[in-house]
């Protein structure tokens, strides 16, 4: 396992950045965490490329579709090179109206951050969905800890 990146907590605020203008349902808000030519592959494979296009298109999409908001646990931070490091999550949703997390909705974030002009930006993020196929209780252990963390 590699060490922890040394601006780790810089790092994970970036990613609760990410989350909170995702659970805001906010195109603007999540776009101002990534690079100019940053990406987005979501959850089911859509490519978003450039910061100012991201935002245009989770703009449509929160206007089209009731987006329920994460919950998410990061897994590690660590660095990869100078200026850039890699954070995995795991994430859940409460899909809107609802009580309870859809296991469903489970996913693993992958997020590359870079060093851009002293702050912390994403310049990829990655939603691959989480079913643990064949394994039941893994999805079971996420659904408990992800239901600990609400």
């Amino acid at each position: 396992m590699s060490a922890a990146h040394p601006e780790d907590a810089e790092i994970r605020v970036l990613y609760a950045q990410y989350l909170a203008g995702w659970n805001q349902r906010s195109g603007a808000s999540v776009s101002a965490c990534f690079t100019d030519d940053g990406e987005i592959v979501g959850f089911d494979g859509t490519v978003h490329s450039g910061r100012l296009s991201i935002a245009a298109d989770l703009r449509r999409l929160f206007a089209d579709h009731p987006t329920p908001p994460y919950i998410g646990l990061v897994r590690s931070v660590r660095p990869v090179a100078e200026g850039v490091a890699v954070l995995h999550a795991v994430a859940g949703m409460v899909p809107v109206g609802g009580d309870d997390l859809d296991p469903g909705l489970h996913a693993v974030h992958t997020l590359l951050a870079v060093a851009d002009d002293g702050r912390w930006k994403i310049a990829v993020f990655q939603a691959t969905p989480a079913q643990y196929h064949g394994r039941p209780e893994a999805v079971d252990a996420l659904t408990a800890e992800l239901q600990a963390a609400r």
